[in-house]
């Protein structure tokens, strides 16, 4: 089987989902100090958002299963790809752009970011190339699993 139609990019891609899943709950049960001081909606928004991310990344976790499952077989195609065409521009748009601003920070364009002070701590620096690192890590391996799915199930589909 050719690498682009690997199922392995399914397997990443759901290792990436359940990390992501569990980093959620664990910042849910044990959020520390008020994680929501600086924001706007206050706790119950926070709280709202990570039940929804975590959601959507079980959601989609199932989805990734279903590509290659064959019991999902006769689901229709386009079931399957919806969510993972929705899910991989969503991490397409929060991992790109996280990896230019890598750039700018490792390169010293712009130390802290697209919008950061440039007097940010080591720390701060450090976590934001790790973020960012991981949400780019999450598109390629979303991106890859839908390019994966669509190349396999192209012949099904027919």
């Amino acid at each position: 089987m050719p690498h682009f139609a690997s199922r392995r990019w399914a397997y990443g891609a759901l290792a990436w989902l359940v990390f992501f899943v569990v980093s959620h709950v664990v910042l849910l049960l044990f959020s520390g100090d008020d994680p929501s001081a600086h924001s706007p909606g206050g706790t119950r928004a926070y709280t709202v958002l990570n039940v929804v991310l975590i959601a959507m990344s079980l959601a989609g976790a199932a989805v990734v299963v279903a590509t290659v499952r064959p019991s999902a077989r006769p689901l229709p195609r386009w079931l399957i790809l919806t969510p993972l065409w929705f899910g991989s521009v969503l991490l397409v748009v929060r991992g790109v752009p996280g990896m230019v601003e890598n750039l700018l920070m490792v390169t010293g364009v712009r130390r802290g970011g697209f919008v950061g002070a440039q007097d940010i701590s080591t720390g701060e620096f450090w976590a934001g190339l790790a973020i960012n690192t991981y949400f780019f890590v999450g598109a390629v391996l979303l991106v890859g699993a839908t390019n994966s799915y669509v190349r396999r199930s192209a012949g099904l589909a027919e």
